[in-house]
């Protein structure tokens, strides 16, 4: 019996050692195992960023006497103007963005003079997206390194929350490139290929914009889309004001790509009201030209998921041009038979032709992809079996 008691106490005695100990080591233990995952993490990002400049770099045909250039300006950075006075901040920010766009085009033709205007713009736009790949592996790295010098499990623990989510992005980045590159159709093209379906005989209508006055409905449309087939954004609104000068404009209906939610699907198509265009600058100068003259904007949306703006054009996005085609002639049946209206595809035109018969190659191009796209997953299944 006494034997006994003396095992139970020495028992409860090591129990509360092992906890102390467990107390101290478990929190060390647990930074070790998420600097080890950040770290990996750190280390696969800065990998697909070294292949997306390898990318580049044999796309401009001139091997590796250019990566030094090529790894030296994907660390190019863009200041925005200050707001501490907002009066003409739009203004100073679509000079800032004609100065990035100046310098991108620059080093595109410093890096391979011999290439075609064609090559040249999808070398511009790879470079687009391996320099928001490598902003992706500096800023995990900054944190990787900022976690090891303060041993900070709070500040670890939340990168690795983030983690998932930031390597999704970093890969869509990565595809991005190559879409880019090779001049394939990517989920933000949506816009302009229905644009591109309704037009025949393509002009130019300002920077990198094309244009065709075709009759929907009796009603006489102007089409709009971004160039192509090469990546191409242009510049709208200069392309809007040259031809609301010339024609008296009643209605303006915008075809974009849109991020969808979470358990929403890919392709979906939504109408809305408003002018339908992400980022900054050139909306802001459309809507000062529009709303004091009250025309109705209205907008048709594609959905795409968080990454599939950039990624090449799944099936599901491109089979949604035909209800994208009804929805804008919904809206320009909105406007009276005689009136003009403006249809615009925003979206930068990658992969996506200036008129109707060159969809044939974009649907080539997308169904083609998509084969690949199955095939990847079926052997990551396999893989996980």
């Amino acid at each position: 019996m006494v034997l006994l008691n003396q095992t139970d106490a020495l028992g409860t005695i090591l129990w509360f050692v092992v906890f102390f100990i467990f107390m101290f080591l478990y929190p060390r233990l647990m930074l070790s195992q998420s600097i080890y995952r950040m770290e990996q993490s750190a280390e696969k990002l800065e990998e697909m960023s070294r292949r997306a400049n390898i990318i580049i770099m044999r796309k401009s045909k001139r091997g590796s006497e250019v990566k030094a250039k090529i790894d030296g300006f994907t660390e190019f950075f863009v200041i925005e103007p200050s707001n501490i006075d907002p009066y003409g901040l739009v203004r100073k920010i679509d000079q800032t963005i004609r100065g990035m766009e100046h310098r991108f085009t620059e080093f595109a033709e410093e890096l391979a003079p011999g290439l075609s205007r064609e090559e040249k713009e999808q070398l511009n736009y790879g470079l687009r997206a391996a320099i928001g790949l490598r902003q992706i592996a500096k800023i995990v790295r900054h944190f990787v390194e900022l976690t090891k010098k303060f041993k900070n499990w709070q500040m670890a623990m939340i990168i690795n929350m983030q983690l998932p989510i930031i390597e999704k992005i970093a890969e869509s980045e990565y595809r991005g490139t190559e879409a880019f590159v090779n001049g394939w159709p990517i989920g933000d093209s949506i816009g302009p290929a229905v644009a591109a379906s309704f037009m025949e005989n393509p002009k130019p209508a300002g920077e990198d914009i094309v244009y065709d006055a075709v009759d929907i409905e009796g009603r006489k449309c102007l089409v709009l889309k971004a160039h192509g087939p090469e990546p191409s954004l242009g510049r709208v609104d200069e392309a809007m004001n040259s031809l609301m000068k010339k024609n008296r404009i009643s209605r303006v209906v915008t075809i974009d790509a849109a991020q969808k939610l979470e358990g929403e699907k890919s392709g979906s198509v939504a109408e809305g009201v408003g002018f339908a265009m992400g980022g900054i600058g050139q909306r802001e100068l459309i809507e000062n030209v529009l709303l004091p003259k009250k025309i109705p904007v209205d907008s048709v949306v594609v959905k795409v998921g968080m990454t599939e703006a950039i990624l090449p054009m799944k099936k599901e996005i491109y089979n949604s041009l035909g209800n994208a085609r009804e929805a804008v002639i919904r809206n320009v049946r909105r406007s009276k038979k005689g009136e003009k209206v403006l249809v615009i595809g925003v979206g930068n035109s990658c992969g996506v032709g200036d008129s109707k018969k060159s969809l044939d190659e974009t649907k080539k191009a997308v169904e083609e992809l998509d084969r690949k796209f199955k095939e990847e997953q079926q052997k990551e299944k396999k893989g996980w079996i």
